[in-house]
């Protein structure tokens, strides 16, 4: 069976408290999920949900981020907001803030959004995106009685490479990882470091039909063949030990 990634289309903006799982499954596509179905939900809907969006009138800036705004010709409550959830500032240059979250996340100004909502607004990550991709899959499970797994993606630059990718924040109900240290390549060497991130790929698979403008939050990716180890968003990220850029 050929791979499908269905996009699934919201007919309206989502707020705090929404039922996400009920939306989705009000959808031709949602009503016709599948055992083994892997979910992709944006970071943003998610956000909006759990409360995560911020009114930038309530955000009153330090004189620390008063003082970062003025030299790098930033909002200051954007700077408050990018402060108050980094865990560590990598590096400040030419404008851009990367941040290390309390989540653990190495991203361009701590994950702080002011795309796709409104004026004035801006959203924050999840608190715990692998809670929430848990609680999503729960509910799923509750009231389809379907087995799938789900992953919470965001878009994220990357080193040495030009434009964004969309990559895993949050997951459930399947490996993050495919690890093939050990096995051998087809000249019958033994692998030694490879290990796929599977839960990126399938985010930035997602993302080709979900866009950025088309109001399609989710996504479902059919027909491929997943571990179903439990992963989280921890396999992903590497440790400062061994990161070069750190």
């Amino acid at each position: 069976m050929s791979l499908q990634i269905i996009p699934i289309r919201f007919e309206k903006d989502v707020e705090p408290g929404d039922d996400l799982i009920g939306i989705l499954l009000k959808t031709k596509a949602g009503r016709r999920l599948k055992d083994n179905d892997i979910l992709v939900f944006t970071q943003k809907i998610i956000s909006k949900q759990e409360g995560q969006k911020i009114d930038l009138s309530q955000v009153r800036p330090t004189l620390l981020a008063t003082g970062i705004a003025s030299a790098y010709n930033k909002d200051a409550k954007i700077v408050q907001l990018i402060l108050d959830q980094t865990k560590r500032l990598v590096r400040m240059k030419n404008g851009i803030m990367i941040s290390e979250t309390h989540q653990g996340l190495v991203c361009a100004n701590a994950g702080i959004d002011e795309s796709n909502v409104e004026k004035g607004y801006a959203t924050l990550l999840p608190k715990n995106a692998d809670k929430s991709a848990d609680n999503l899959r729960r509910k799923i499970k509750t009231r389809t009685k379907k087995n799938v797994a789900v992953i919470i993606s965001d878009t994220f630059g990357r080193p040495f490479r030009e434009g964004q990718t969309d990559v895993a924040i949050g997951v459930s109900g399947m490996s993050s990882i495919i690890n093939y240290e050990g096995k051998r390549d087809i000249f019958d060497r033994v692998l030694r470091v490879t290990a796929i991130a599977v839960a990126d790929e399938i985010c930035s698979a997602s993302e080709l039909v979900r866009g950025k403008m088309l109001n399609t939050p989710i996504a479902i990716i059919r027909n491929y063949k997943f571990d179903k180890k439990n992963g989280r968003l921890e396999d992903l990220l590497r440790s400062k030990s061994f990161d070069l850029f750190r």
